[in-house]
């Protein structure tokens, strides 16, 4: 089990983010809580956090939350020069940010193997539930094209797991203008990430939770999972896996 360094919650072994408050697992408090956004976020979407600062702070809104975390990356560190190894990640971290950013969306925490994103977050956005499982699919497309790559280096193909819920919560944000992070407070965080961590047990790639598959229309094919009991919750959690975007189906 790992203690999350900001809340204390005990959380299986190689889970990326903590289940009870989303915050990446693995590095100090400090580092988890606070990240420098324009280090990892478009100059459009950092620019529009910044002038947006004073509307945004301690605003509730709805916010779909999507958790990302590479599968078997702890493994690859371990046998691998650390150098080498990041040469082997880094490419794949930087192919999900630019799904995320494709779609309109902010990455708000960001690990070496992993990254929550939010869509909805900065304005309304009416379609930011499909915005972010087509942002998933895109990292799905662009881990098999990358894998293909490392293939013919004789490396082992790497896999992910996405974790998508949509609900109410408090955005804002913290820090300076040169050193800050917008982030959402909220249950949605917490459940995203524990359906990241079904991913394992659904032995599937993208899962989303039933608030979420309400929104989506016909042309996302999608399989029901077995529901799932969830720690602070009273009923298991319905969760359906993301097969694919069929535009020739009929919304």
């Amino acid at each position: 089990m790992v203690n999350c360094p900001a809340c204390r919650e005990q959380n299986p072994d190689g889970q990326k983010f903590c289940g009870e408050c989303g915050a990446p697992l693995g590095r100090p408090a400090n580092q988890a809580k606070f990240s420098s956004a324009q280090s990892y976020t478009p100059r459009h979407l950092a620019e529009k956090i910044l002038t947006s600062r004073s509307a945004l702070e301690g605003e509730r809104k709805q916010v779909t939350v999507l958790f990302a975390d590479m599968k078997g990356s702890l493994e690859l560190l371990a046998e691998r020069d650390p150098e080498d190894a990041r040469k082997v990640l880094d490419p794949v971290l930087e192919r999900m940010m630019d799904a995320v950013h494709r779609y309109e969306g902010t990455v708000s925490r960001l690990m070496g193997d992993g990254l929550m994103a939010l869509f909805g977050a900065l304005e309304h956005n009416p379609w930011q539930t499909a915005d972010a499982v087509k942002a998933a699919l895109a990292m799905r497309a662009a881990l098999a094209s990358y894998n293909r790559d490392i293939e013919q280096r004789g490396l082992a193909k790497l896999e992910f797991g996405v974790g998508i819920h949509t609900g109410d919560v408090v955005a804002g944000v913290m820090g300076s203008d040169r050193f800050m992070e917008f982030t959402v407070i909220g249950d949605p965080v917490n459940i995203a990430a524990r359906i990241e961590a079904l991913t394992r047990v659904h032995q599937v790639d993208i899962l989303v939770t039933e608030e979420v598959m309400k929104t989506l229309d016909p042309r996302f094919v999608t399989r029901a999972m077995p529901p799932v009991a969830v720690k602070g919750k009273t009923d298991p959690i319905a969760t359906f896996a993301i097969d694919s975007y069929d535009e020739k189906r009929k919304a």
